[in-house]
C-alpha cells in the first residue's frame, strides 16, 4: 500500500519533468529494453549497430549514459535512472542530434513511472526469471510490469524461447501479429540463426538470444543487413560481462551475474572450458530479494568445485545470515563451501587458492563502483582488488 501511494508522487514528478523538458522522448526513436538478465549486453548491442552504421544515438544503462563520445554517471547501483535524470538525458541527447535513443528499463522504473510520457517505438523483453520478488510479490506480477513495456511500444520483441513467452501469449493486447515479433535459437521464431546467420566474439548460448534481440530491433529500425552483421562481428561485450581480466597459469573472470538464471548460463557456458577447478565467488545483495539466495546456493554448487561465499552490498544485514540462506540450497554436497565475509578477502583468498587450469569467476559487482556494508556507500572497484591479489601472489612468487 505504502508503494503505491509512493508511486502516485513519482508519476506527479514523471509528468512534471516531461513538461519542463518540453516532451523530448517525441522527437526521438525511443528503443525500450527489459528482462531479468541481458538488458545491459542488449542495449550495448543495440547502440552499437546504430553507431557503427552511422546514425546519431543515444543509450542509457547499469554502465552509464552515452552520447556520441561523451558519458555520463546514472548513479550508484541505479539501472533506469529518476524521470528527471531520464527526461534531461533525452533533452541533452536532442541537442547533440540523436536520433535514437536507447534504454534499459527495469521493473522498478515502469512500476515506479520514471518512463511515464516516453513513446517507445520498440519495446524488448530479453527474459523473465524470479527475481525482485521482494518487490513485486509474485512472479506474475513481475511479468505483468515487465510486459507493460510491451504494451506501451509500437512493436513489441520477444523471446520466444524463454518460459515467459507462454504467459505473454496469454496476453490479449499484445497478440498483433503487426507488432509482435519474435526471436529465438529455435527456427518456430521469426528472427532466429538459420533465418539470420551471424558471427560474434560473445560467449555462451544466452549472449546468442541478446545478438537477437539486437538484430530484430535494428532490422525493425531499417538497418539494413549487411549492416547488423558487420556490427555483430565486430561488437566487444561491455565492462564486467564475462570479462576475462587474467589469463596465465589459471584464469580469472569478472562478471555481473547475480540472479540464479544468470548464474546457470555463465557457469554452463564456462564448465567445458577449462579443466581444473571453478572457484566461484559471490554473495547476495542485502535488504533484498532473499528468495533468490538458496537457488543462487544450488545452481553454483551444480557447476562450482568450490564456493566462496562473501558480501555483496548488505545494506546493514547480517553477512553471516546471507551466506547461511544461501547454502541452504546446496542439496549436493559436491562443493567446498568457504565463508568469508569481507569481499576483499574473499576475492584474495579465491586467487590464492587458484592453481593451474583453474577458473576464478567473481560475480555480482563487476563494473560497480561502490559496495554497500552498513547502508552505506563505500568506495569499491572489483578490478582494482583482483589485479592488486594477482600483484602479491607474483611478489610472493619472487621470494
Amino acid at each position: 500500500m505504502w508503494q503505491k501511494i509512493k508511486n502516485v508522487y513519482h508519476l506527479f514528478v514523471a509528468a512534471f519533468a516531461n513538461l519542463i523538458f518540453l516532451f523530448p522522448g517525441r522527437r526521438l526513436i525511443v528503443i525500450g529494453v527489459t528482462g531479468t538478465d541481458g538488458k545491459t549486453t542488449t542495449v550495448s548491442l543495440i547502440y552499437h549497430i546504430l553507431k557503427l552504421s552511422g546514425e546519431k544515438v543515444a543509450s542509457v544503462t547499469s554502465l552509464g549514459v552515452y552520447i556520441e563520445n561523451s558519458r555520463y554517471d546514472v548513479g550508484l547501483h541505479t539501472t533506469t535512472p529518476s524521470s528527471l535524470f531520464l527526461q534531461k538525458i533525452m533533452r541533452k541527447a536532442l541537442k547533440k542530434k540523436a536520433k535514437y535513443f536507447v534504454v534499459e528499463v527495469t521493473s522498478h522504473a515502469i512500476d515506479q513511472h520514471r518512463i511515464f510520457g516516453i513513446p517507445f517505438k520498440v519495446g524488448v523483453l530479453t527474459n523473465v526469471t524470479n527475481e525482485h520478488l521482494d518487490y513485486h510479490k509474485t512472479y506474475d506480477s513481475y511479468l505483468k510490469t515487465k510486459a507493460s513495456l510491451l504494451l506501451r511500444a509500437r512493436t513489441s520483441i520477444t523471446n520466444k524461447d524463454d518460459g515467459s513467452y507462454t504467459f505473454l501469449a496469454d496476453i490479449e493486447k499484445i497478440k498483433d501479429p503487426k507488432r509482435w515479433i519474435t526471436y529465438g535459437l529455435s527456427e518456430g521464431s521469426d528472427v532466429n540463426p538459420n533465418e539470420f546467420p551471424f558471427k560474434s566474439k560473445l560467449l555462451g548460448e544466452f549472449n546468442k538470444y541478446n545478438v537477437l534481440a539486437a538484430i530484430a530491433t535494428c532490422r525493425e529500425l531499417g538497418i539494413s543487413d549487411a549492416k547488423i552483421r558487420i556490427a555483430v562481428e565486430t561488437y566487444v561485450p561491455p565492462l564486467g560481462r564475462a570479462d576475462f581480466v587474467y589469463t596465465d597459469q589459471f584464469t580469472i573472470m569478472i562478471d555481473f551475474a547475480h540472479t540464479s538464471n544468470a548464474f546457470e548460463q555463465i557457469l554452463k557456458t564456462v564448465r567445458p572450458l577449462f579443466k581444473g577447478r571453478i572457484i566461484h565467488v559471490f554473495g547476495s545483495a542485502g535488504k533484498r530479494d532473499a528468495l533468490k539466495r538458496p537457488m543462487m546456493g544450488e545452481i553454483s554448487s551444480q557447476y562450482s568445485d568450490i564456493m566462496v561465499l562473501t558480501a555483496e552490498d548488505p545494506r546493514g544485514e547480517d553477512v553471516a545470515k546471507i551466506m547461511d540462506e544461501i547454502a541452504l540450497g546446496i542439496k549436493q554436497k559436491k562443493s567446498e563451501i568457504i565463508k568469508i565475509p569481507d569481499r576483499k578477502e574473499a576475492i584474495q583468498a579465491a586467487i590464492h587458492m587458484a592453481g593451474k587450469d583453474d577458473l576464478v569467476i567473481i560475480t555480482g559487482k563487476a563494473h560497480e563502483k561502490s559496495m554497500n556494508y552498513t547502508g552505506r556507500e563505500e568506495s569499491w572497484d572489483e578490478y582494482k582488488v583482483v589485479m592488486d591479489a594477482i600483484s602479491k601472489i607474483n611478489e610472493e612468487s619472487k621470494k
